[in-house]
């Protein structure tokens, strides 16, 4: 099993404050152990939190990432600041997905990227934002997100 290389991250095992917006967090990448095989990574923020830019009120989302690494792995704590910066961010819906999207995108320049944001109604009407770099590698098993569309009363 090979060892992963931490000496570049400033984050992982230390006590770090939660960045006040996602400019100021800093996400951290470490190599894959694997490279040179396709497989996907999957991350779930069932309870993602920002703030609506014209109200100040919170809105949340269940988000999904998925991607195929081509090199890196982004490191998960500091994927959790990242993701946790949001919280007193005031942005609409797509352009907290897209953020996402493109920081992730910027920092791993992985094989393949996507996102499905789930946003909970408020107001009545849920917007789903989703995104993805193209086609997934050939013959990568990649799992349905499993996340239902939104039901209402129905």
């Amino acid at each position: 099993m090979t060892k992963t290389d931490v000496s570049g991250l400033s984050q992982l095992g230390a006590k770090v404050d939660l960045p006040q917006s996602p400019d100021e967090a800093v996400l951290e990448r470490v190599p894959s152990g694997h490279a040179g095989t396709d497989f996907v990574v999957r991350f779930t923020a069932p309870e993602f939190t920002s703030l609506c830019p014209m109200t100040g009120q919170p809105d949340f989302a269940h988000i999904v990432i998925d991607y195929v690494p081509d090199g890196w792995l982004v490191e998960s704590k500091s994927l959790k600041l990242f993701l946790h910066s949001f919280r007193n961010h005031g942005a609409f819906h797509e352009d907290c997905t897209i953020d996402i999207a493109k920081r992730l995108g910027s920092l791993l320049s992985p094989k393949w990227l996507r996102i499905g944001a789930y946003w909970y109604p408020r107001g009545g009407i849920p917007i789903d934002v989703f995104w993805q770099t193209g086609k997934p590698p050939e013959g990568v098993w990649l799992p349905d997100q499993g996340v239902l569309i939104y039901r209402g009363r129905g």
